[in-house]
């Protein structure tokens, strides 16, 4: 695969690492309660219509958008027919880190991180088919015309 597509798959690798290092790193959340995510909580949880966004809930929309371009760099890279194939590595690449950071004392592992996780890469494989599909079809079509004799 990646020597069909290098610049796809430098992209997707380098994507992978940051992922590693954020997930894998020390915690870089501040835990000082006048931190930007904790004022902005505060904010919202002082008004009405918005006292229902929370940390976890911030948190878990993050991790779903962080694994949505992991999806989608993976259903690109390994091709529309092996959708599946994206869908399962996004899930496996999340249950290791989810794995390697009970070993880690500076990170904590979660089990809803790997619902959110997977959600993402699954979301992102969705978002890489839809975009996909009007080529995919065009290559289809083409393929029938060149596989039907001409007939006069």
């Amino acid at each position: 695969m990646l020597h069909r597509h290098p610049i796809l798959g430098f992209f997707t690798l380098a994507y992978l690492a940051f992922v590693g290092w954020v997930t894998l790193g020390p915690q870089p959340l501040d835990d000082n309660s006048n931190g930007l995510l904790f004022r902005l909580l505060g904010f919202f949880d002082r008004h009405e219509a918005t006292s229902w966004i929370t940390y976890n809930g911030i948190e878990f929309a993050a991790n779903i958008g962080m694994f949505l371009p992991i999806g989608l760099f993976l259903v690109l890279l390994f091709g529309r027919k092996l959708w599946w194939f994206a869908m399962a590595l996004g899930f496996g690449i999340t249950v290791a880190i989810e794995t390697a950071q009970l070993f880690l004392p500076t990170r904590v592992s979660d089990p809803r991180d790997i619902v959110a996780n997977t959600a993402g890469a699954v979301i992102g494989v969705l978002v890489g088919l839809v975009l996909t599909a009007r080529k995919a079809r065009e290559l289809r079509l083409a393929r029938a015309r060149r596989a039907v004799p001409a007939t006069r």
